[in-house]
């Protein structure tokens, strides 16, 4: 009885030793999983902290290739504006140089166009004074108009030779016109009447006194069969009359050697 005894209490510390060695593995795997899991779990985090790193950088690699992009495309749009201001810069100097090839012509125009228009003057006032004698004040005062323009320094050239050309075309509308006016012989008032520059005749208010000028003698000369013919003209001159011939004075004409 006591050898069972004894053996049931082997079999029960084997068993108790047997228990207590698979709850020791038991631990001791247990220790074991939740030291892989805790690696697992350390190891998951790694990774999740890597992804984010990655996924980081390739934001930040995103980022900076999207910036290097913008910098390649506003580069190469700079370079076709500066290409384009170039090309802006170089005709506004080739303007530039033509300009100022036009001044420095300009000048030496300046500088020719002058004496020249003087010289215009000098001839207009000569052939005034050798034309006959119509409108005297108002030609003379013109010419002296024109000679005290030219010493302005406020007047531009381009003015002094409008001024003078307009002169020479007034004198020449004289040369296609009729015109009658009073004005002097001498001490009598007259009527003139201008054929062009053909004939200047003159004639009394009283009509007793007909003349024309000789412009070969550079004088007045009475006239008195050229009365009727005086007076029509007058009416025609002042519109009074309807135009029709006239015999009026003429110069003779001569020989050109």
């Amino acid at each position: 009885m006591f050898f069972m005894h004894k053996h049931r209490v082997g079999l029960i510390a084997a068993a108790v030793c047997a228990l207590s060695a698979s709850q020791l593995a038991g631990a001791v795997e247990h220790e074991k999983v939740k030291t892989v899991i805790s690696e697992q779990t350390r190891n998951e985090e790694a990774a999740k902290a890597s992804q984010a790193k990655v996924t980081k950088l390739d934001d930040e690699a995103s980022g900076m290739l999207a910036e290097y992009r913008q910098v390649l495309a506003e580069q190469q749009s700079l370079k076709s504006y500066n290409d384009q201001l170039a090309i802006q810069v170089k005709s506004q100097n080739e303007e530039l140089a033509s300009l100022q090839k036009q001044l420095d012509e300009v000048g030496q125009t300046a500088r020719d166009a002058l004496p020249m228009v003087t010289r215009m003057l000098a001839t207009l006032e000569k052939f005034v004074s050798l034309d006959m004698p119509f409108l005297p004040e108002e030609r003379a005062k013109r010419i002296a108009g024109l000679k005290e323009m030219m010493s302005r320094a406020d007047v531009s050239l381009a003015e002094k030779y409008r001024r003078v050309v307009e002169a020479y075309q007034i004198e020449m509308e004289y040369g296609r016109t009729i015109e009658a006016y009073q004005g002097k012989v001498g001490e009598k008032t007259v009527d003139f009447l201008r054929a062009g520059r053909v004939a200047l005749l003159y004639q009394t208010l009283d009509g007793k006194e007909t003349g024309y000028w000789d412009a070969g003698a550079r004088k007045w000369v009475a006239a008195p069969e050229y009365g009727d013919d005086i007076k029509a003209g007058l009416k025609i001159a002042k519109k009074q009359a309807a135009p029709d011939f006239l015999a009026v004075a003429v110069p003779a004409a001569k020989e050109i050697k």
